[in-house]
């Protein structure tokens, strides 16, 4: 065989753009951003959503074409992850926006700046509006505490 039909393999490229220099962002409310405003295609949005990841140097996008991963690191105003919807079954599933779900753990629950959070894994990750008006049949507030109810049990929501 020939050098000229050989198929020269090269190493994988990665490219790692910093949080400073990308050209999106991530609101409060887990809603993208680039300068010309808010995102309005939902396959975007969901590819975005889907393509989160996080190591040591924090959040970013993750993509791998062919021989080259993209990692681009991205500004948010208060966390990455967040819950996008509620599956109100035995035990309470959460629908993250990566796609990801998770057993709630009513005890990881915490209420903070007028937000409900939960912590998976390592992970801070906040309640979207949508998601507090599917869990909110299951809410209690007594003596300036909340509370949610879960297979029986009530659980108190930490506050911080």
């Amino acid at each position: 065989m020939s050098a000229d039909s050989e198929t020269v393999r090269s190493a994988p490229t990665e490219i790692v753009i910093p949080k400073e220099n990308a050209v999106f962002r991530l609101d409060a409310n887990g809603c993208w951003h680039n300068k010309s405003g808010r995102f309005r295609n939902k396959k975007i949005i969901d590819f975005f959503h889907a393509s989160i990841r996080k190591d040591a140097d924090g959040y970013f996008l993750f993509q791998n074409r062919e021989n080259i991963t993209e990692k681009v690191y991205f500004p948010y105003e208060d966390t990455a992850l967040f819950v996008f919807d509620v599956i109100l079954s035995d035990p309470i599933t959460l629908v993250l926006n990566t796609g990801e779900r998770s057993s709630l753990e009513p005890q990881k629950l915490f209420a903070q700046n007028d937000g409900l959070y939960v912590t998976i894994g390592d992970h801070r990750v906040k309640f979207t509006e949508r998601s507090l008006m599917a869990i909110s049949g299951l809410m209690a507030f007594e003596d300036e505490n909340y509370f949610i109810r879960q297979a029986g049990q009530r659980y108190r929501i930490a506050k911080r």
